[in-house]
């Protein structure tokens, strides 16, 4: 044994080969070398055999993200017309990639949505949800679309939106595309009969578009269509209840003019806007409450009972005054506008 490596020699076909031991004491014997090698003058170094088990290894680490991979995916489909679109116009697709994540963003981060009673959505079948219309913009109604959709793992909320949505330019194409169509009873019937849940909002542009002092007293709900739009397919009513909406853009007043040039049924005038220009339209970042109130069934009536008029009117004040006690429980548990 050389005094200055500590190996030992082994002759190989004439070579003198040195083996270095890589672990102390133990002995590794030199792998044989063929007859036609050529004698080889440098160390050979030998390493223990490992045996590299899939549970040791590494994992490789995620090159994709879930959101970059579903953005791509919704590219190709865009490019290939790989996708589907409902006779509504509905493109499902679309809303899940463009439309919910930055709803979703609003709902989680500014106005901090709390649910209540969301066992009261069914999982399957038809259902209309009745809601309280607030906030000068609608995006009461937006919200409940982000809850419905995120409580019920992922169903659709099929608004029923004012002729004047569909109007706009743009606006009425995407309202379209992100599942909306225009409030009218055959439609209605039509979502219900096909298993969706549908959304109407009574109010209209009177519940939106009221001025600040009359907020959460409902306005008056219409001639009780939803009523027999869900009496005539059998499916429960849901009443829904939003605190929170009303304090996000606080209506002072109206300029009555310019919503007559423009064809609106009112240009609000705020704390901040028009006095701010486009930053008086960023929202209040209120606390917001939805709460989804126990069915109200209407599939016990015969079929002709669409046509008692009392019966339609009990059921629409039924739903309109389970609302509003919901609306004033809540109000008197909250503590703070933008602290719940």
């Amino acid at each position: 044994m050389s005094p200055a490596t500590g190996s030992e020699a082994h002759t190989v076909n004439g070579a003198e080969a040195q083996v270095i031991p890589l672990h102390g004491g133990g002995r590794v014997s030199p792998p044989a070398t063929p007859p036609s090698a050529a004698p080889s003058e440098a160390p050979v170094v030998a390493f223990p055999a490992t045996t590299a088990t899939p549970a040791s290894a590494p994992a490789e680490p995620e090159l994709l993200s879930d959101d970059v991979r579903s953005a791509l995916t919704f590219l190709r489909h865009r490019l290939t017309g790989d996708y589907t679109v409902d006779e509504f116009g509905f493109d499902a697709e679309l809303t899940e990639t463009l439309v919910l994540p930055p709803l979703r963003a609003l709902y989680q981060k500014w106005f901090r949505v709390d649910t209540f009673g969301v066992e009261n959505l069914p999982t399957a079948g038809g259902a209309l949800l009745v809601s309280n219309h607030s906030g000068t913009l609608p995006l009461d109604a937006l919200m409940t679309a982000v809850a419905v959709h995120d409580e019920t793992g992922g169903r659709h909320l099929r608004g029923l939106g004012a002729d004047l949505v569909f109007k706009l330019p743009l606006i009425g194409s995407f309202a379209r595309k992100s599942g909306q169509t225009l409030a009218c009873t055959a439609d209605a019937e039509r979502l219900l009969e096909d298993g969706e849940l549908v959304g109407v909002w009574p109010e209209g542009f009177k519940g939106i578009g009221k001025p600040f002092s009359a907020r959460y007293k409902l306005q008056r709900f219409g001639r009780g269509g939803f009523v027999t739009a869900a009496m005539r397919t059998g499916v429960p009513i849901i009443p829904v209840s939003v605190v929170g909406a009303e304090e996000t853009y606080p209506k002072l007043g109206d300029i009555r003019v310019l919503a007559r040039v423009l064809g609106l049924p009112y240009f609000p005038v705020t704390p901040f806007f028009p006095l701010l220009g486009a930053l008086g339209a960023v929202p209040l970042p209120t606390k917001w409450t939805i709460e989804f109130g126990e069915p109200i069934r209407t599939d016990e009536y015969s079929p002709d009972a669409v046509d008692d008029p009392m019966l339609v009117f009990t059921l629409t004040d039924q739903v309109r005054e389970s609302i509003q006690h919901t609306l004033y429980r809540r109000l008197a548990q909250r503590k703070s506008v933008f602290r719940g």
